[in-house]
């Protein structure tokens, strides 16, 4: 009798992207986590201060962008439909963030990234992932 040990590795892309013209750096940009081990990515910024909205997001292989989480340095983190206790967040200042990827399995693949803003337009801080209503 045989007996074989698999070992799943998990691939979480992050992406960084400009606000308004300034960097925003995410690290690290590939990360590769073992099933069950945790991936933690950061975010910063060079926007200032008054940019410390920073949100989440999550796009799976053929499907689209998810928000996952909306952080204030201000605030408790609003996870929306996702849990806390998969995604932990850590926001203690207005110009960087971690997000972290709890016990990594297959089905957590895909592309990560963080968005910073000044100022949310809506009271809806959700309303960029949802469809208009007809």
């Amino acid at each position: 009798m045989f007996t074989f040990l698999f070992t799943v590795t998990v691939l979480l892309l992050c992406a960084a992207g400009l606000v308004e013209g300034s960097e925003v750096t995410q690290t690290p940009t590939i990360l590769w986590g073992l099933k069950d081990s945790d991936a933690q990515m950061n975010c910063s910024h060079t926007k200032g201060a008054a940019y410390y909205q920073m949100y989440w997001y999550r796009q799976r292989p053929g499907e689209g962008m998810k928000q996952v989480v909306f952080t204030s340095s201000y605030s408790k983190p609003d996870y929306g439909a996702f849990g806390e206790d998969k995604y932990p967040t850590v926001k203690t200042d207005a110009e960087s963030g971690s997000f972290t990827v709890k016990k990594v399995e297959a089905g957590d693949s895909g592309m990560y990234f963080c968005a910073v803003s000044e100022h949310s337009d809506t009271d809806d801080k959700h309303s960029c992932t949802k469809k208009p209503q007809s």
